[in-house]
């Protein structure tokens, strides 16, 4: 019996099973889906980078920051409080950076006592017409302590000194400022007569506010420092006319007050120097007439010593002395001895001597 013998392929090995077409778009796809996979963590990554890079803010020099996560500030005390420079935090919604602006003055403007206006129309300085009365239901105004009508704003400046109190503190601490400075202008007017809010005490008024408003917020302790206040106070519309003429007579009886102090300084000041002229006068000849009397009195004390020793030959001595420049320019000189028996002689003279000739004019040569 013949066998016969087939090669043996028992150690070979399988040969590969064709490819079909199902099988490529197989490999294709995991091939994709491990790109795309790749891929997608990549940008993943990236996403987490700039997540967490996002994070990254910076405090201005006139600033200062507080973190809050999930609602609540991050840190203790002071430590709460973020100081200039750059600093991380977790992005939002976990993290909400507030920041705070410490030195920059903050401003805020009353609400009441002014009458309807817009901000266009402050800007171009339009002005509505008055109407025919006041609208209490559109215009603000403020009751005086006279009981008369105005209108009055304010605008405060200040800047932030506490800013935990500030920020945690309050819902709006802005609005409670407001609130003060609204109150403050209302009841200050309340204690203030028209005229002096008008004219006369403007700078009174304005003070008067002021302080009533930094009460107030020292009170709610609001945890800011006031730096300014300026008021601003008008007449009613519909009565500007009324209260132009008021003030305008009001201007001239000052004018004429000031004219009246100016005559009368001026009067005052020149009769102040003729009474120091007349004075000044008056001292100089007591000054003068004193030394003349005392040198008088010093020479007639000088002579005293002369008199006591010899009064016969001191009288004809003196008698001489006077005599002399008194004949000097005398024409006729009639000298009278005294009498042996002490009697005074009797001397008569006719005065009615000629008349001296005229003198006769020369003839031309």
């Amino acid at each position: 019996m013949s066998h016969d013998h087939e090669p043996d392929h028992t150690h070979e090995p399988p040969a590969p099973a064709p490819v079909t077409p199902d099988d490529a778009g197989s490999q294709a796809l995991a091939e994709a889906l491990r790109s795309s996979f790749a891929i997608v963590k990549v940008v993943m990554l990236l996403m987490v980078l700039a997540f967490f890079s996002s994070g990254f803010f910076t405090v201005g020099p006139s600033e200062k920051a507080v973190i809050l996560r999930f609602g609540r500030p991050v840190g203790e005390g002071e430590k709460v409080l973020l100081n200039s420079g750059w600093h991380w935090s977790y992005p939002y919604p976990i993290d909400e950076v507030v920041k705070i602006p410490i030195t920059e003055i903050q401003k805020v403007n009353s609400t009441v006592g002014w009458y309807s206006t817009t901000a266009e129309q402050e800007l171009s300085g339009e002005e509505l017409p008055a109407g025919a009365s006041l609208n209490p239901a559109v215009d603000g105004y403020a009751i005086t302590a006279d009981t008369n009508i105005i209108h009055t704003r304010a605008m405060l400046y200040y800047h932030i000194e506490d800013p935990i109190r500030f920020v945690f503190y309050f819902v709006s601490a802005s609005n409670t400022v407001q609130n003060a400075l609204n109150n403050a202008l209302l009841y200050t007017a309340a204690h203030y007569n028209v005229d002096d809010i008008l004219t006369r005490d403007v700078a009174g008024f304005r003070d008067a506010v002021l302080q009533r408003v930094s009460n107030l917020t020292e009170q709610e302790q609001l945890g800011i420092a006031i730096d300014q206040c300026e008021v601003q106070s008008i007449p009613p519309r519909q009565l500007k006319d009324v209260f132009s003429r008021v003030t305008s007579a009001r201007e001239n009886r000052n004018k004429l007050l000031n004219e009246a102090h100016s005559y009368e300084n001026q009067v005052l000041s020149q009769s102040g120097a003729q009474a120091s002229s007349i004075t000044n006068a008056a001292a100089a000849d007591r000054a003068r007439f004193v030394e003349s009397i005392t040198a008088e009195a010093k020479r007639f004390s000088d002579l005293l010593p002369k008199y006591e020793s010899n009064p016969s030959l001191f009288a004809q001595q003196t008698l001489v002395q006077m005599m002399g420049p008194i004949l000097t320019n005398v024409q006729d000189k009639i000298f009278l001895p005294q009498r042996a028996d002490g009697k005074p002689r009797e001397l008569r003279l006719m005065l009615n001597r000629e008349p001296p000739q005229p003198k006769t004019a020369a003839p031309n040569p």
